[in-house]
């Protein structure tokens, strides 16, 4: 029988995340192979209600009746910070590992496994392959923020929105750069820059300054944040230049 284990959680993740598992489990347990909390809610980056929780629940076999159990439960658990959850199979993983080597590869290196057994923890991700998505996702980054400045106008909220939730998608760029340079990759955001530029000698403070803004540590004029979107996208492409010129 599969029981829910929240020891060690951030108790506040435990406490919202506790009832939904319960519910999965009541009605589920028999096609649950396990379930994962991924990202943020497990690292120290966490922070409480401003945060979303994560998961991946992966499945024996893929059951549209579970999907549609889980969407009846949106509306209940959104309110309570709780993200749709990835939904996969063993079967699926295994065949992905090729095509989405970088999610897998922050999936194995940021997760606590709450039901069932860890198999996120043994994946084996290909270095070629989590190479030529690194570059690609960088690449597509630096169009997809080009676009949104331009859809900006100029509008100062747009752009930090727009900024917070760009750097939380470079971060399994980050990790995976790092870990393709022969180290294990820090778990906290600001570490992981830190090491990145260690290891590179690509500038971090506005990579960290962007996340300080996304914490709402900070929060730069009008003016400022047209200077830190320049700074931020020439960090991009530097990215883009290191990981074409290491052939990593």
């Amino acid at each position: 029988m599969k029981t829910v284990n929240l020891e060690g959680l951030n108790p506040v993740v435990a406490d919202r995340i506790g009832p939904f598992l319960n519910d999965i489990l009541k009605g589920y347990a028999e096609n649950i192979h396990s379930i994962h909390i991924v990202g943020s809610a497990v690292t120290p980056d966490f922070k409480g209600k401003s945060s979303v929780i994560h998961s991946v629940i992966i499945l024996n076999k893929m059951d549209f009746g579970f999907i549609k159990f889980i969407a009846s439960l949106g509306k209940k658990y959104k309110n309570r910070g709780i993200a749709a959850p990835l939904i996969m199979t063993p079967d699926y993983i295994e065949d992905s590992l090729d095509v989405f080597p970088m999610e897998f590869h922050d999936f194995r290196l940021i997760h606590r496994t709450v039901v069932g057994e860890d198999i996120l923890d043994s994946l084996k991700i290909n270095k070629s392959n989590l190479r030529l998505q690194c570059e690609r996702e960088i690449k597509a980054r630096l169009v997809g923020i080009r676009q949104n400045y331009i859809s900006s106008l100029g509008d100062k909220k747009y752009l930090s929105d727009m900024l917070s939730q760009s750097i939380i998608g470079c971060m399994p760029v980050i990790r995976s750069i790092i870990y393709l340079l022969g180290q294990e990759p820090p778990i906290k955001r600001h570490d992981a820059v830190r090491r990145f530029h260690e290891l590179t000698s690509i500038e971090a403070d506005i990579l960290e300054k962007i996340l300080a803004i996304r914490a709402n540590a900070i929060k730069p004029s009008g003016e400022e944040i047209h200077h830190i979107f320049e700074q931020y996208y020439s960090v991009l492409e530097r990215i883009g230049k290191f990981i074409d010129e290491h052939q990593l």
